[in-house]
């Protein structure tokens, strides 16, 4: 058996000096160790590489954003941040839509068909970036609300185009309420003046409306005029009475817009004080069919009998001025759990949904209005003082088919059986 094996095993386990093995496995480790050293160092060297960008992109974003809190917030952020844009990142083309003033902004190579394009952003709310043509695309926006589009070509992409998205979003913000502001008091300070002026007007003239309807009244007390004369006096009176009519109005409207007024609270009963504002109205309503409807004919309303009388008066005359025709004019009051609603419907021309809120402003005529009746802007500027004295509140509804109707809440405080 030996010397059937030892051949065998000659052949299985070739001898090999010890020396030669230990070289190899050396050598071996040296390579390994050399290539790990190399992917280390290669591994590092991109890393550091990385860090470098990532710091430059750092530098370029707060020269961004310090640039940005410098502009001026009176004047369109848009053509200022695409300047800058454009200066800072050394982007070849930029492009930023702002939806409220409907313009675009545009800085170095111009985009083609850029129009369809930014407002399909805002539309989709796009977010996307393209390697192959190095375009960026990101909508503007203030929560859910689309304010705007950014569009660019160059090296900015992914974080970066998304936070530079950001920040021109906030600053279309910023200068969009700033700007608002700045419209509603220059709109406050308007109709400040303009009231103050037509105050003192109203006040001036009285004096001398008086004394013009006196000196009529003592013309015609005189007697022997000619017809042609007594047509003239007639004329002296009719204006007369109708400037000192506007007159009037202004000066109670004055009186409603100061803070010191106080209602003249007292037990009213509702029917009779619908049926004396129609009543003094039936010229007005010749033409037309006036239905009372109440919830119940028995109501009482602890209310300023004159601030009521003034706030339907205005709805039932404006109902006569407007309504169609042969249409009816409808006055109902409801009770509900916490006010009491009056309301005047009538069919006649629609109110354009863009003056809808704004009938009730002082001076504001619909445009409807204004080539078919004459008037001066100032009654539902009084019934909706008149509603706020008593601390409710006015609206109007007005469509092709259901016609138009005024509404005046009064909380339900002031209601007794």
């Amino acid at each position: 058996m030996t010397p059937l094996l030892t051949p065998f095993s000659r052949t299985a386990s070739p001898s090999y000096p010890s020396h030669d093995v230990t070289t190899a496995l050396q050598g071996l480790g040296g390579l390994l160790t050399a290539k790990r050293a190399v992917r280390k160092g290669s591994m590092t060297k991109s890393k550091l590489q990385n860090d470098h960008e990532r710091l430059d992109e750092s530098g370029l974003l707060c020269a961004f954003i310090e640039k940005t809190t410098r502009l001026d917030p009176h004047r369109k952020p848009g053509p200022q941040l695409a300047t800058i844009l454009h200066g800072t990142f050394k982007l070849e083309s930029i492009a930023i839509f702002d939806v409220d003033l409907g313009e675009i902004y545009e800085a170095g190579e111009p985009f083609e068909t850029l129009s369809d394009t930014v407002k399909n952003i805002c539309i989709f709310g796009t977010v996307s970036d393209d390697p192959e043509t190095g375009i960026s695309r990101r909508v503007l926006s203030m929560g859910d609300l689309a304010i705007g589009a950014l569009q660019l070509r160059g090296e900015v992409q992914g974080r970066m185009a998304t936070t530079i998205a950001s920040l021109i979003a906030i600053t279309f913000d910023r200068y969009h309420a700033l700007a608002n502001e700045s419209r509603t008091e220059s709109a406050r300070q308007a109709e400040q003046m303009r009231t103050t002026v037509l105050d003192s007007l109203a006040h001036a003239y009285k004096t001398p409306l008086t004394a013009i309807s006196a000196a009529s009244e003592g013309l015609s007390a005189l007697g022997k005029l000619s017809p042609a004369q007594l047509n003239l006096v007639a004329l002296i009176d009719e204006q007369t009475a109708a400037l000192t009519h506007l007159t009037t109005r202004l000066l109670k409207t004055s009186k409603l817009d100061a803070a010191e007024m106080t209602p003249r609270m007292e037990r009213v009963a509702v029917l009779p004080l619908i049926e004396d504002v129609v009543a003094g109205l039936a010229d007005q309503l010749a033409n037309l069919t006036v239905d009372i409807a109440l919830s119940r004919d028995d109501m009482f309303l602890h209310c300023d009998r004159g601030l009521m009388v003034a706030l339907l008066t205005q709805y039932v005359d404006n109902a006569g001025k407007y309504g169609d025709a042969g249409s009816t004019v409808t006055i109902q009051v409801a009770e509900h759990a916490t006010e009491v609603v009056f309301s005047v419907h009538s069919f006649g021309p629609v109110i354009p949904p863009a003056d809808i809120d704004r009938v009730f402003d002082r001076f504001y005529r619909s445009s409807v209005s204004e080539n078919k009746v004459s008037g001066t802007g100032i009654g539902l500027s009084v019934a909706k003082r008149s509603a706020q004295a008593h601390g409710g509140h006015v609206w109007a509804t007005s469509h092709v088919e259901k016609g138009t109707a005024f509404y005046a809440s009064i909380p339900q405080q002031g209601v007794q059986a």
